[in-house]
């Protein structure tokens, strides 16, 4: 018993003893410096920005790198970004504004206010509620239907996409999956408008940004009042980092409009992790932008999403609230969202019980960047030393990229064989439609197949003949790398009536939902 007792008496000693303990030793700025310069090197991330919010105070804003490969402009604490799905948190908070005001509740179906709104199945358009909306448990796959939206130079209407919605087929059971999706939220945002009478973006701008003073910031690249500090986005073109197109279709901007930077940016941060209050500019007081109560029901579990193989905080559960995504990071609740453009990724990181938020902007589209910064910077909060996270992602990325250069290669290789076999390629011209995407149209010129949708004209490409009857598309537009097969179905005849696509590459975005696409032959 005594020998017990000793033994019992050490171990609580040794737990005492500053060996034994985890020291938090925070990031000084010097450091975040330094962590932030090699991460533009190892990723080749032209800019970068980061923000650091501790105890309702920015500790730390600063930018690094170019804004513009082609300018060679200085990226800074002020400098605006697309923050992408980032934006979905403020469609949530919009909603709930509207459940404090007793205007909606979270469980209304979504049919009261948007009477037109339908799913694949009347089931569950019967039963599709705000909460549904928001919390990626619809059945439909990953990013079904975004290409309705995706990329920008889509024409589509948020009445277009309201309306293709009824043609997505399912892939799992209602409220039994986590897949995320970008076009539920579009609805969430012509959800508010009716409410509210004013447009989701006047409603962000005037309810929620005005309040905070995030005087820089906008619900859209458009609505921007300044332009002369923006970030350009960046990706690799036939393996040269390049400067691409800017631009975000219109119809998405509740699901990821918004552009700010990291001086707005923390205000945000400041109101959530102080439960809905913020400093209103004009009465120098405490106000409640929302309560919070609705802001505990944002950050409550409500979709599983599994967590599979090890994690870098002994993360054991991850779900999805309402707008943000939570998981369990070393003991802590954390709050967090990431956002995707084109050539440009953003990372938001509260950890609630610490006071602490974490901002990564960059421009580039390499999530391991602010995924090497952010983790980093916990590190140091939660006390662990020596992980290298900065080498850690590079070798990720590196493994994913060569697996996918290895799939995309073959592809090509087989392309360039010497085909024996003749067609016509009359067997293939002519329009198609899928019922939710709308028309594509195969034609010949100069005796090749070319690609055209009506809808999207930046998806126009040529069509290499592959095996049987695959084509690959090549798109002309290079930024897109979303090189897809065209896989053809004939009649008895031997003339094509139907068209299915999957992209190539694993590494395509997965906005670019070509597997769900069914086109029909209609002339």
């Amino acid at each position: 018993m005594k020998k017990q007792l000793h033994y019992i008496l050490f171990s609580f000693l040794f737990l005492l003893s500053p060996i034994a303990q985890i020291v938090a030793q925070p990031l000084s700025s010097k450091q975040v410096d330094e962590l932030v310069e090699k991460t533009l090197k190892a990723f080749d991330v032209p800019g970068i920005a980061v923000g650091i919010i501790k105890d309702g105070k920015l500790i730390h804003a600063k930018g690094y790198g170019v804004r513009s490969l082609n300018t060679g402009q200085k990226v800074d604490e002020h400098t605006l970004f697309g923050i992408a799905s980032n934006s979905k948190a403020y469609t949530a908070a919009a909603l709930a504004m509207l459940v404090d005001e007793k205007k909606i509740k979270w469980d209304d179906k979504v049919t009261l206010y948007i009477p037109e709104f339908k799913m694949y199945h009347a089931y569950v358009t019967s039963e599709f509620t705000i909460r549904d909306l928001l919390t990626h448990r619809s059945g439909l796959g990953l990013g079904a239907g975004d290409l309705m939206m995706w990329p920008d130079s889509n024409i589509n209407t948020k009445q277009d996409i309201i309306q293709g919605l009824q043609f997505l087929k399912p892939v799992s059971s209602y409220r039994t999956k986590y897949d995320y999706n970008n076009n539920l939220y579009i609805v969430a945002g012509e959800v508010i408008a009716r409410v509210s009478g004013m447009s989701w973006e006047n409603f962000i701008e005037q309810r929620i940004m005005q309040p905070l003073n995030m005087n820089h910031s906008a619900t859209s690249l458009y609505r921007l009042k300044d332009k002369t500090n923006i970030a350009a986005p960046h990706c690799f073109v036939n393996d040269k980092l390049q400067q691409i197109t800017l631009g975000w279709s219109e119809t998405a901007n509740a699901a990821g409009g918004i552009w700010s930077n990291i001086t707005d940016l923390s205000k945000w941060v400041i109101m959530q992790l102080d439960s809905g209050r913020h400093i209103y500019s004009e009465q120098k007081e405490k106000i409640q932008l929302f309560s919070q109560a609705v802001q505990q029901e944002m950050w409550t579990p409500q979709t599983i999403i599994p967590v599979r193989g090890p994690t870098p905080y002994n993360t054991h559960f991850s779900t999805y609230g309402l707008g943000w995504g939570i998981s369990d990071v070393m003991g802590y609740k954390q709050v967090s969202h990431t956002g995707g453009l084109a050539g440009m990724v953003t990372q938001v990181t509260l950890i609630p019980e610490l006071n602490l938020g974490i901002i990564v902007l960059t421009n580039q589209q390499v999530g391991s960047a602010f995924s090497a910064i952010t983790n980093t910077i916990k590190d140091a909060y939660f006390g662990i030393q020596k992980k290298d996270r900065i080498t850690e992602y590079h070798d990720r990325v590196a493994k994913n990229d060569a697996r996918a250069k290895k799939i995309t290669e073959e592809v090509w290789q087989e392309l360039a064989q010497p085909k024996n076999i003749t067609f016509a390629n009359s067997i293939y011209t002519g329009n198609y439609n899928d019922s939710w995407f709308g028309d594509i149209t195969i034609s010949e010129k100069e005796g090749k197949l070319i690609f055209v949708s009506k809808k999207s004209p930046r998806l126009i490409g040529n069509l290499l003949y592959y095996k049987g009857n695959t084509f690959v598309v090549k798109w002309n537009d290079r930024s897109l790398d979303a090189d897809a097969f065209v896989v053809f179905s004939l009649d008895k005849n031997g003339m094509a009536v139907a068209v299915k696509m999957e992209a190539i590459s694993p590494a395509t975005d997965f906005s670019f939902d070509f597997q769900d696409l069914e086109f029909k032959r209609v002339e």
